[in-house]
């Protein structure tokens, strides 16, 4: 199985693309440039890039979807997004 969706380790957090919420409108792409990308089903991956973004970009990211489809656990494990 492809797990460019995550979870993905990315500094202290773990990062996850719910794929079955994602309904590809690319914000997260537009404010992380580094960290997502959409695969060719217009659903938002996550890059091998994405320990050089900054923590709050990522989670400007996150915050940015529409359909809250990025979901951010802290190195507990703790969901902290959303």
């Amino acid at each position: 199985m492809d797990n460019s969706s995550g979870p993905k380790k990315i500094g202290n957090w773990t990062v996850t693309v719910d794929r079955n919420l994602c309904i590809g409108a690319a914000s997260c792409v537009a404010v992380a440039p580094k960290t997502f990308a959409l695969d060719n089903e217009a659903k938002a991956i996550i890059l091998p890039s994405a320990p050089e973004e900054l923590p709050d970009t990522i989670m400007d990211s996150a915050k940015a979807c529409p359909v809250a489809a990025i979901i951010i656990h802290d190195e507990t494990g703790k969901q902290i997004f959303p």
